[in-house]
């Protein structure tokens, strides 16, 4: 993939900055990268905790598709990330490594990696730009999350610096989104996204904005939606949410 390469030594978030330039109305794609983030912000702005020596990065893409379309990008991401980080590991590490709906990388259950799609400026029918941030944890982790987190430094894995990982990113990135405008499409997305699934088959808790739904984790709908089996035979479909693996409720996210 031949994208432009913009660093920052400080900035306040590359999402910020690729919301930048789709208001300069830029064309992509560009990698914007940090050493260090003053307001990285995760899913439902939540804060990102940013520390030097682990990657941080934007994916800015013009990709000329509608709104739909740009939404599928965010399992797009995940498989990239999955494929990149795989790449930085000794192969007896990568059986573990897993995707949780919608794009969070974990390493046996612990957050490895977060993806933050965002996207804006609808010309026509078609989305202006999309923004993929990434946060993959190289150095360090944070600790004393409602989640637990860990990194490649935690597991034993030393020396892969912003710039590996980035390397790993661009080359992954032009495969994935290689096979999504390819002739199956999503579909192949999908299908792929389901082999790397964490928790499929078994119990979950999807918190919502409105309480907290529990089931099995049947599948993918074909528009990336969760299929969530209900107790009571009901096949729910849930489009945003929070997932933990199995029962009881979590507390309230912090």
């Amino acid at each position: 993939m031949t994208a432009d390469i913009r660093r920052f030594e400080e900035i306040d978030s590359t999402n910020e900055e690729a919301r930048r330039l789709g208001d300069q109305s830029a064309e992509g794609p560009v990698w914007i990268v940090a050493a260090r983030q003053t307001a990285g912000r995760g899913r439902r702005g939540r804060a990102w905790e940013s520390p030097s020596g682990n990657f941080m990065g934007t994916l800015y893409l013009t990709p000329r598709c509608g709104p739909r379309e740009a939404g599928e990008l965010s399992f797009v991401a995940a498989l990239a990330v999955h494929e990149a980080v795989a790449s930085l590991l000794p192969p007896t590490l990568r059986p573990e490594l897993r995707l949780k709906w919608p794009n969070d990388l974990l390493h046996d259950r612990a957050k490895l990696a977060g993806i933050l799609l965002e996207s804006s400026g609808v010309a026509g029918a078609e989305v202006a730009w999309v923004a993929i941030g990434m946060g993959v944890n190289l150095a360090t982790h944070p600790e004393g999350l409602e989640y637990k987190a860990t990194s490649l430094a935690a597991l034993g894995v030393s020396g892969v610096t912003p710039d590996d990982a980035l390397t790993a990113l661009d080359k992954a990135f032009e495969h994935w989104l290689g096979v999504w405008r390819g002739q199956q499409g999503f579909a192949a997305i999908r299908e792929a996204w389901l082999k790397r699934a964490e928790g499929i088959g078994g119990p979950i808790v999807v918190r919502l904005s409105s309480g907290a739904l529990e089931g099995i984790f049947e599948s993918l709908a074909p528009d990336g939606a969760l299929q969530l089996r209900l107790a009571d035979g009901t096949l729910q479909l849930v489009s945003a949410g929070d997932v933990f693996f199995g029962p009881p409720a979590p507390g309230p996210a912090r």
